[in-house]
């Protein structure tokens, strides 16, 4: 069972809600997080990336619509279930790959902003 830590950017442009949303979804994804996993509680959310709890609320309820979570009076919030796919396989090479530029683009001098603005603008122009 993995517990997922959550963390908000104040520059990511992207509504709080909607950052620990896609956290969730991004840990669906690579298979960090499982049927049955339960997510941090609002509290516990609350106390560590010092938020609003009805911004934990509204994003699990955004998860809930999504038909990935489902709360548990009583108990706390649920993975229903999972979007990894067959492609789970690839990831460790991949990311191996990732870290050995990430490991270059440092040595080049890039700082965390510099790498995330060049990955993002090279994603966009090649993912068209």
């Amino acid at each position: 069972m993995m517990v997922i830590e959550f963390h908000l950017s104040a520059r990511s442009g992207v509504a709080p809600y909607m950052q620990l949303v896609q956290q969730v979804r991004q840990a669906l994804r690579l298979g960090l997080l499982s049927e049955g996993d339960q997510l941090p509680t609002v509290k516990s959310v609350v106390a560590k990336v010092a938020i609003n709890p009805n911004t934990v609320l509204k994003a699990y309820r955004e998860l809930e619509h999504e038909g990935l979570v489902a709360p548990r009076p009583g108990k706390g919030t649920f993975v229903t279930r999972t979007l990894s796919d067959a492609s789970l396989a690839a990831h460790e090479p991949l990311r191996e790959d990732l870290r050995h530029w990430l490991s270059k683009a440092r040595r080049a001098g890039l700082d965390e902003e510099s790498i995330e603005a060049l990955f993002m603008t090279t994603f966009r122009t090649s993912s068209k």
